[in-house]
């Protein structure tokens, strides 16, 4: 963060300061909340959970060098005491992104925004310093803590924002206002909370409404391929960029293919002209990221060869996000277990049936959380899919919903012991481990409460003779 006084500091949040001997002492380090992170010269915002409450660990985090906390009340250390520290902690945020003056670049989306905001942030850090959301921090808490990570150096900040429900954007717009929007599509994540693609729509589109009109270099980049997001041009003063494999956007991809190892590439087109691309990614759906992401490079002045060349060039900066780890023995494993959705699940039963080719495929598959009344057909349809991509074994694990997925690949066409369900976690490991032979392909996917990541360690420590080699 950039130095401010604890002086500053309560003014900008509305506190008051307790035991404070020298409010010009300035905090010159990171703001934290997690109590294992305070070091010299940083800020501990104490939030109250459930089961912890980070004022308990006030004087512990000064001992280890913090200049003060962020508290709702004393805590006999120095602490700029507030009303409400989420609060503060946005103030806080806001004040210190106004004041730098760094371009930021805002992203949601039902499916893909980690995966993309990642190679959004290393395509522009190529151009420019670049900070970004680190994981899936995307929430009223992890955004300004992010936000606040930047520096008088930093040219681009690329910040993730997810929602659960109508106005959320708009609030984590208010505390980072974007320069350049990023929708990328509205699927069916978190449905039996909003009700409805289309409240999923007015949310997201809430980002663009946040945005500058185009004369004052305000940008909306829309997926041209999504009806929901396409229509959302509507809704903003911005300039409108559109993306995706349809002829009318700006940032197209043309003569899309996957590699022999199931990586895409493309032809790159922009209005500055185009290039080719080869990822390192696995998955076909990773071309309307790049794409996404080109935009964005595009607008912020990249030529299409700088472009091309990054996105061939980077990587997976998030744990367990389409994860590829070969044994010694010949076993891929593809850990895609962090988080699922019905299009997240679909593109990577898609990815595993292109990494498979002329080998033996296996789909480890769990709950899908947060669908409401579409449960039951959404975990049918990804079942079913498994069976039409011909996927050579799916193993479904879990209760209500692992049961349903399991029923859709039988009744689509699997028989005998091609689909089966088992209870839990280590009822699948036992499974692959008696049933897995060299050069067979497992994806391992399921919503993050499943934990399914579980699994994908277990067969990397069975395989585990000598080194693997993570791609």
């Amino acid at each position: 963060m950039i130095a401010l006084s604890l002086a500053e500091i309560a003014e900008v949040v509305g506190g008051q300061t307790h035991d404070i001997p020298d409010p010009s002492v300035q905090v010159t380090g990171p703001v934290v909340r997690d109590s294992r992170e305070a070091g010299p010269g940083s800020l501990f915002a104490a939030f109250v959970g459930e089961r912890v409450d980070g004022h308990d660990y006030a004087a512990q985090v000064v001992e280890a060098g913090a200049v003060a906390v962020l508290a709702s009340r004393p805590v006999g250390v120095p602490a700029i005491v507030v009303e409400d520290v989420q609060a503060a902690l946005g103030a806080l945020a806001r004040h210190v992104v106004g004041r730098l003056g760094t371009t930021l670049v805002a992203l949601t989306g039902s499916a893909g925004k980690t995966s993309t905001k990642d190679l959004i942030a290393q395509v522009l850090r190529r151009k420019a310093p670049t900070v970004f959301t680190p994981g899936s921090l995307n929430n009223e808490i992890g955004l300004p803590l992010t936000a606040l990570t930047a520096t008088e150096e930093t040219k681009f900040l690329v910040l993730e924002m997810g929602a659960r429900g109508i106005g959320h954007i708009r609030y984590l717009t208010g505390l980072t206002p974007p320069k350049v929007g990023l929708v990328l599509n509205v699927g069916s994540a978190h449905i039996g909370e909003f009700g409805g693609r289309e409240q999923i729509a007015q949310a997201k589109g809430e980002l663009v409404e946040a945005l500058p009109p185009a004369e004052e270099g305000g940008a909306a980049i829309l997926n041209a391929d999504d009806p929901l997001v396409r229509a959302m041009a509507s809704r903003t003063k911005a300039k409108v960029i559109l993306f995706g494999e349809s002829d009318e956007a700006d940032v197209r991809a043309e003569n899309v293919r996957l590699t022999d190892s199931g990586q895409p590439s493309f032809r790159l087109h922009t209005p500055s002209g185009a290039s080719d691309v080869t990822m390192r990614l696995y998955g076909e759906h990773h071309v309307s990221n790049a794409l996404a992401a080109a935009a964005v490079a595009h607008e912020l002045g990249m030529s299409a060869d700088e472009i091309a060349r990054a996105l061939s060039e980077a990587g997976s900066l998030s744990r367990w996000r389409m994860e590829v780890t070969e044994r010694p023995d010949g076993v891929t494993v593809v850990n895609d277990a962090y988080n699922a959705n019905p299009e997240s699940m679909k593109a990577a039963l898609r990815a595993l049936a292109a990494m498979g080719k002329g080998r033996r495929t296996w789909a480890v598959l769990g709950k899908m959380a947060e669908l409401g009344d579409e449960a039951l057909a959404e975990h049918d349809a990804v079942g079913r899919l498994a069976v039409r991509l011909n996927v050579s074994k799916l193993v479904a694990v879990g209760g209500r919903e692992a049961a349903w997925l399991q029923l859709g690949a039988y009744n689509e066409g699997s028989w005998g012991e091609e689909s089966v369900h088992v209870s839990d976690a280590q009822a699948a490991v036992d499974l692959l481990r008696s049933e897995l032979r060299p050069g067979d392909v497992v994806l391992v996917k399921a919503s993050r409460s499943v934990g399914l990541e579980s699994v994908a360690q277990a067969l990397l420590e069975t395989g585990a003779e000598g080194e693997v080699a993570v791609r």
